[in-house]
């Protein structure tokens, strides 16, 4: 198993979420406050701060990243979302103000496939389908409010740019249709629904806790979702039973498919796992983590006893034997297609920045 590249962007300070541009030259990142921070690559391999992004009031909760377009959008428990576009005459970010309308924090955001529209969740118990109107020149959205009753705390959309699929608080992972008129061509899926206006109800999927983390399949055929209770469950559209995969680690609170048979999931466990499908069934394969060695001086055994004599106490290992020190906050692909995701990123709590190489992870049956 190759290591992984690892970056220690901060220093006692957590990395909220992050997001990369089209050419992974430069990061997107929220150091757990109301800031965005845009990190660059260094010729060297490292990473040098190149803008600071200050306009948020409260905690930037999600960044995403438009690759076509290069326009970031950023969402904040201030209730406000902003999209950013790079401005060449004056070498910066501007950013445009969103109307998201809603009265609680806004939880997290991503771009649609064609990034002519992208999605908030949000606190308010309802998500914010955002959209450009030409006329008056500004970023307008509609509701998805019914049946949500709780926080939605994850979104991710489907490849064909007008499904959406949500994780909430209230133990509930639901597909949504987010057709625009005058943004989307008129849609029909053969899995989740053949008539799809806004705020369809496609599916909705129980759960045993907190939806952490959800995502649509690269043919967007099936969702997976992680859930607070430890599970992680894939379903293959509404009229088919869903699998539950009962995991013995800690809760996961990140999750992407790497390609149709393989899933990335990340989360207060401190290194990332693979899931896999067997054929007949999916199942939690093993960590993308081999760990590191720790030394061992030979006088271990009389420092340790020479520290109970002074101290009075036991020698205390802090460190754990993986890459990342604390929670993993969230895991984006960084290279290869969709559906052919060769690597991955992970940010955490411990401030590091991990660039993983799924193909070298050594774990048998793992299909890219």
């Amino acid at each position: 198993m190759a290591s992984p590249d690892v970056h220690q962007l901060l220093v006692g300070i957590p990395i909220t979420c992050h997001a990369f541009n089209a050419d992974r030259s430069q990061v997107a990142i929220s150091p757990n406050n109301n800031e965005v921070h845009i990190y660059s690559r260094t010729p060297g391999g490292g990473w040098t701060l190149a803008h600071v992004l200050p306009d948020h009031d409260k905690l930037v909760t999600c960044i995403d990243w438009a690759p076509t377009t290069n326009r970031i959008v950023t969402c904040s428990q201030d209730r406000n979302a902003y999209v950013w576009t790079w401005d060449g005459a004056s070498a910066a970010w501007k950013p445009t103000l969103v109307l998201l309308r809603i009265n609680r924090a806004a939880t997290f955001v991503r771009w649609s496939p064609h990034e002519n529209k992208f999605a908030v969740a949000s606190g308010a118990r309802l998500i914010s389908v955002c959209y450009f109107e030409s006329e008056n020149n500004w970023w307008v959205s509609k509701h998805i409010k019914k049946p949500i009753r709780s926080t939605v705390l994850s979104l991710d959309w489907h490849p064909e740019n007008i499904l959406l699929v949500a994780g909430s608080s209230d133990m509930h992972a639901r597909v949504f249709s987010a057709w625009i008129k005058g943004i989307d061509a008129k849609a029909s899926n053969p899995v989740w629904g053949e008539k799809l206006p806004f705020g369809t109800v496609c599916g909705d999927f129980a759960a045993g806790g907190w939806v952490h983390a959800v995502g649509f399949s690269p043919s967007g055929n099936s969702i997976a979702f992680a859930a607070h209770d430890s599970t992680i469950t894939i379903a293959n559209g509404p009229a088919v039973p869903p699998q539950l995969i009962v995991t013995p680690n800690l809760p996961f609170v990140s999750l992407f498919y790497a390609s149709e048979n393989t899933i990335v999931v990340a989360g207060h466990d401190c290194a990332p796992y693979v899931v896999l499908n067997r054929g007949s069934h999916w199942e939690l394969a093993d960590k993308i983590d081999a760990g590191r060695k720790k030394s061992v001086t030979g006088n271990s055994a009389f420092d340790k006893f020479r520290q109970m004599d002074s101290r009075g106490q036991a020698a205390t290992d802090v460190e754990i034997n993986t890459t990342h020190q604390n929670t993993i906050t969230s895991v984006r692909p960084f290279a290869g297609e969709r559906g052919a995701v060769a690597k991955f990123t992970s940010t955490g709590v411990d401030g590091k920045l991990v660039i993983w190489d799924l193909l070298s992870a050594g774990i048998a049956g793992l299909r890219i």
